[in-house]
């Protein structure tokens, strides 16, 4: 963990939007708009994809990757002018919110400001073209880190400018720049804004042991906790989906949560993400509504920050297309936000934050608790559609704080039903 990371990150929501898929307008003025209902939703963060100019050289689609940036300190007309994005932070603050955005240093667009200004800080092919180090991103070009210091000083000054405005960085497949980068970045930047939050975007484990058998540097998770206050929850990600594929057991998932107890730093935060701009939406992959919501309560109760993307709580199936305009798909009948709202509130309890965290049953169910003194927080999810468990309470009546239900323990036997169980002792 970097030093100045605050253990509250953990009481905190993210909110991602897609700026120009989030609104019939698809800029800045749309995002103002719904300020108010992504308040009511708890939320503490909102985050933006990036808003830059998309380069037109080897575009994908016709409106193109918002990831392939044509220069980092303008503001795609589309979505407004630096007023406008300025209005728009306004906005956010005046509602106590915090406002993230996307920071891409790994590569820019093949024809940005930067590949004409300074080729040369950039990854060619043998013919001289530009090229990146690894995959299909055909429209973009990877900075060469190692060979050119200019890069650091030019991008850390990118940094600055955007810390006048903003409270987060969220930093694009930053394991796969130098972490020394990183480090000298969040000097520099906590002189301008020193309660800046910084977000990494970790990368899968089976893709760190490929780019490292590629010869090149990508980082873990604990080495980027050296720097970053939150990192994603790639390392753990695949077994969720391999549980939701049938592929593999909700024991195993819950075996891989519990052992980032045990490999990262004590006061780690993990980003608790089911769906973003990169993976399917959590809808789409359980296909049932009743499992869907035991899923997003577990999401929240799990030990760090939970981001919703726009349309989440809506139980939106379609992932936004990256690469043409594709509006979220709002349908109030599917909505679940009153759901989120009361899991927001309940993120909020110190005890979340201050807890000892401990993995109580996970046996075809995920059975969590927080233990704080002599106050406790249980968290149950049936996700295996048991009808009961064995639990270490006295029998008698507990109050499900989420749903404002009473559940009778009997013999040390809790019956369970199709809704999530969270139950607060004091």
């Amino acid at each position: 963990m970097a030093k100045q990371t605050s253990h509250e990150l953990k009481n905190k929501v993210v909110y991602q939007i897609f700026t120009r898929q989030h609104s019939k307008t698809s800029d800045f003025k749309g995002i103002i708009e719904d300020l108010d209902r992504i308040k009511s939703l708890g939320v503490d963060i909102v985050y933006l994809l990036p808003f830059h100019p998309i380069g037109e050289k080897d575009r994908k689609g016709s409106i193109g990757s918002p990831y392939a940036i044509y220069d980092y300190y303008a503001i795609d007309p589309l979505y407004g002018t630096l007023e406008d994005f300025k209005a728009l932070v306004k906005e956010i603050h005046q509602r106590d919110m915090k406002i993230m955005i996307d920071i891409v240093f790994n590569h820019t667009s093949r024809d940005s400001i930067l590949t004409q200004k300074h080729p040369e800080w950039f990854y060619k092919k043998p013919d001289g073209s530009f090229a990146n180090r690894v995959g299909d991103w055909s429209d973009i070009t990877d900075f060469d880190f190692l060979s050119h210091r200019a890069i650091w000083d030019y991008l850390i000054d990118v940094l600055k400018y955007w810390a006048q405005f903003v409270d987060g960085f969220r930093c694009d497949v930053a394991p796969l720049l130098p972490l020394d980068f990183w480090k000298e970045a969040r000097v520099k930047v906590e002189q301008v804004n020193p309660n800046m939050i910084w977000l990494t975007e970790s990368v899968h484990l089976g893709f760190i042991k490929y780019i490292r058998d590629m010869g090149y540097d990508a980082f873990s998770d604990s080495q980027m906790y050296e720097v970053f206050d939150v990192a994603y929850d790639y390392d753990v990600f695949d077994f969720m989906d391999d549980y939701l594929n049938g592929k593999d057991t909700l024991k195993r998932y819950l075996f891989e949560l519990w052992r980032q107890e045990a490999t990262y730093p004590k006061n780690f935060v993990k980003l608790r993400s089911f769906e973003n701009h990169d993976q399917d939406r959590i809808a789409h992959k359980v296909g049932n509504k009743t499992k869907l919501i035991q899923m997003t309560a577990l999401q929240f109760f799990l030990k760090g920050m939970p981001m919703i993307y726009a349309g989440q709580e809506h139980q939106v199936t379609k992932r936004p297309d990256l690469f043409e305009m594709d509006l979220v798909p709002w349908n109030k009948d599917e909505s679940i936000e009153d759901l989120i709202t009361k899991l927001s509130s309940i993120k909020k309890l110190d005890i979340m934050s201050k807890g000892t965290y401990h993995f109580v049953n996970t046996d075809s169910i995920a059975h969590l608790e927080y233990h704080l003194g002599n106050e406790k927080l249980i968290g149950i999810f049936n996700l295996e559609n048991l009808s009961s468990i064995k639990v270490d309470l006295t029998d008698g009546k507990y109050l499900n704080i989420l749903t404002n239900k009473l559940h009778e323990v009997k013999n040390g036997s809790l019956p369970l039903r199709n809704e999530p169980i969270i139950f607060h002792l004091k």
